[in-house]
């Protein structure tokens, strides 16, 4: 029995030709690793910080993208919450990062915002989407959406397009993991 009008628009659904764990595996071959599992965790050096990565859609009218978030958690040294969201700054050319508060506690933002100023270096020339960066329950949580390791696909007219990550925005990438994990670490 198919379901009525009202479930199928309540009900979250994954788009039309959407492949779970394709875009990871395609990942995963550009990260040097053998296969990437749906939710997968690693560490790019034994001494490294653990990234988690998981795929994340999104719908448009006969598109839809899916996007590789990674994920850095790292245990919070004080307490307080913060919900804060990093930007690049510039219309042509990137010319800073910008930091806006999304919620949370004032003071602790303005920790991370000068703390987050001594970064810029590494974080510059990374070519991300998203950086969100929380602070709850003990632990700061960095979630990135980075430009490449995404993958766009048309239905109409039909189309599949792997972006993939380069060598140069991969280094790029864990440099700006180590950074924030140390900066984290001791905020």
């Amino acid at each position: 029995m198919s379901a009525s009008w009202l479930e199928r628009l309540s009900g979250p659904c994954a788009p039309a030709g959407y492949r779970p764990g394709a875009t990871l595996a395609r990942l995963g071959r550009n990260l040097g690793l053998a296969d990437l599992p749906a939710a997968a965790s690693f560490a790019y050096r034994k001494d490294g910080p653990r990234i988690e990565v998981r795929e994340r859609t999104e719908s448009h009218l006969l598109m839809h993208l899916v996007m590789c978030e990674f994920i850095l958690r790292v245990p919070a040294s004080g307490q307080g919450t913060l919900r804060a969201e990093l930007h690049h700054t510039g219309m042509l050319r990137r010319s800073g990062l910008g930091c806006r508060l999304r919620g949370g506690d004032p003071l602790l933002f303005e920790a991370l915002e000068a703390r987050l100023a001594t970064l810029q270096a590494s974080l510059m020339p990374l070519d991300f989407q998203r950086l969100a960066i929380e602070c709850r329950d003990g632990q700061w949580q960095v979630i990135l959406e980075h430009m490449g390791a995404s993958e766009v696909v048309n239905r109409m007219p039909a189309l599949r397009r792997y972006i993939p990550l380069s060598t140069e925005q991969r280094h790029h990438l864990w440099l700006a993991f180590d950074a924030l994990a140390c900066a984290l670490r001791d905020l």
